[in-house]
């Protein structure tokens, strides 16, 4: 038995009327291809300025926004750059890095998408990708996609797979943010200083290993061949875990840290001072990102500083991968690092 839909009530509004793009040439007195060479930002078509200005004030008064499944079907792809979203807590650094990544693409004329896969491998997470369709993938490094990966995401039109930080990938654009770098400049800072017993802190944070490992391994080979000791320091990032490891420090002879970057260099040189652990007579700490807390701090945080690339910098990479897959840059480091010494070292 088929039952009919309710009738919306007396009193009820009727639903209002989407506008379309003949709507908004009717009021800015155009064609509607004039309408659609301005709001799709069309370079090929050359349109007067107060043309352009009628045509945008039109579509704002209606509400109208150009149809982007439509679009899509007449460029023959879409615009849609897909950005997975890592399970990484990634810090103010890293964070107004992909903001900014954001912005740019944006400002591109394309749509970012974040997508979240937890608990898919790097094939099924490709897959899952390729059902949207994007134009290019900016895949952060905590991922791992294989060729195949790369392959299922060209055949659905990727033009272009970009990934951050991993290892290289056939047939998709690498770019290095080689965290080892990192550590082994934190390393070689407080080796120059004369320290020979280093604890290296690793946050007990889900994706942060992500980080820590690499940084690690770089602290250890700039120790290597100096016979000095490199140990590996857990940490949460809570004051009590904090405390806890200021007061293990406190009775051994460890003689710096390495904190990880510069929040957790904080925390565990508060917990050392209120341990009365001397920063840095009894005790050096540095850290890394070079945030401007650590320089306010007393005594002043040493670090490792970590000049990034912009986020424009990599959207004008993947519209110009997007553009001409072909004749794509090469990859690169994104990153560069010095140490900095403060009071703390």
């Amino acid at each position: 038995m088929t039952q009919t839909p309710p009738r919306p009530s007396a009193g009820s509004p009727a639903p209002r009327p989407v506008p379309t793009s003949a709507d908004v040439a009717r009021l800015a007195g155009v064609s509607r291809a004039t309408v659609s060479y301005v709001l799709n930002n069309t370079a090929a078509v050359r349109i007067s300025e107060p043309t352009r200005l009628r045509v945008r004030q039109a579509a704002e008064e209606l509400g109208y926004v150009p149809h982007a499944a439509a679009r899509s079907l007449r460029a023959g792809r879409t615009r849609i750059v897909l950005l997975p979203t890592a399970p990484i807590p990634v810090g103010p650094l890293y964070g107004h890095f992909l903001n900014e990544l954001q912005w740019a693409l944006r400002r591109l004329d394309y749509t970012v998408v974040q997508y979240a896969g937890m608990g898919l491998d790097g094939d099924e997470l490709a897959r899952a990708w390729a059902e949207l369709r994007p134009v290019a993938v900016v895949s952060f490094g905590a991922v791992e996609l294989t060729p195949h990966g790369v392959d299922v995401l060209k055949r659905s039109g990727a033009r272009a797979v970009i990934t951050l930080g991993q290892r290289p990938v056939e047939g998709a654009l690498s770019l290095a943010m080689d965290q080892s770098r990192v550590g082994e400049c934190a390393g070689a800072h407080l080796l120059e200083r004369g320290h020979r017993r280093i604890g290296v802190v690793m946050p007990e944070e889900p994706g942060l290993e992500f980080f820590s490992g690499p940084r690690l391994d770089g602290v250890r080979r700039a120790a290597s061949g100096t016979g000095a000791e490199v140990v590996p320091l857990p940490l949460a990032r809570t004051e009590e875990a904090a405390g806890a490891l200021a007061a293990r420090l406190s009775g051994s002879d460890l003689d710096a840290v390495f904190a990880y970057n510069d929040e957790y260099a904080m925390l565990l040189m508060r917990a050392l001072l209120d341990a009365g652990v001397s920063v840095p007579g009894d005790t050096a700490v540095m850290g890394a990102d070079d945030l401007l807390l650590g320089r306010l701090l007393r005594p002043r945080l040493s670090t490792v500083q970590i000049d990034m690339e912009t986020g424009r910098h990599l959207a004008d990479l993947v519209d110009r991968a997007v553009a001409d897959p072909d004749t794509a840059p090469e990859g690169g480091d994104l990153m560069a690092v010095r140490a900095v010494h403060r009071e703390s070292t």
